[in-house]
């Protein structure tokens, strides 16, 4: 996937095939120059891997997690379990349940291991982009000013848009 030298986001998914949702979240970043990574890691195949990259993710200088998964498979609750960046969780849709079982495993994490849970597929993925913006935003404020431009912007979008 994509790496970059020193990244304030870490993009992970569950399988490669997640990319074709994940790469919404990925360009979103982008478009806000924000600099991230992204990987394939599993909370099942790989769990090892999963606990490393989240347990030395805040001394790579990685500030906000987004973690996604489809299914039961809960890649965002295995990777808050060993950081206290803030992890937002994206629930991939499925061909079993459409989604309805990796949102599930995403949104109920108990009490004292917050997950920010977001919507299934790509809305979901980019608005957790948007959330990690908006996160990091806070002590940045040529990051603040480009989301109040894009906020700005979809709303000029609705205010212009007409009917026949």
């Amino acid at each position: 996937m994509t790496q970059e030298k020193e990244s304030l986001v870490a993009v992970l998914m569950g399988s490669k095939s997640d990319w074709d949702t994940m790469k919404t979240c990925s360009e979103t970043l982008a478009k806000f120059g924000v600099p991230h990574e992204s990987h394939v890691m599993s909370a099942h195949r790989s769990p090892k891997l999963a606990a490393d990259f989240a347990s030395n993710a805040e001394s790579r200088g990685i500030e906000v997690i987004i973690g996604a998964a489809g299914g039961a498979a809960h890649l965002a609750g295995v990777l808050a379990a060993h950081t206290t960046l803030p992890v937002l969780g994206v629930p991939m849709k499925s061909d079993a349940l459409k989604g309805l079982d990796s949102l599930l495993s995403t949104v109920q994490m108990p009490a004292g291991i917050p997950v920010a849970s977001l919507a299934i597929g790509k809305a979901g993925a980019t608005n957790a982009a948007l959330f990690a913006i908006a996160i990091l935003a806070n002590s940045r404020p040529e990051l603040k000013e480009k989301l109040r431009e894009f906020r700005a912007e979809q709303e000029k979008k609705i205010r212009e848009t007409t009917l026949d």
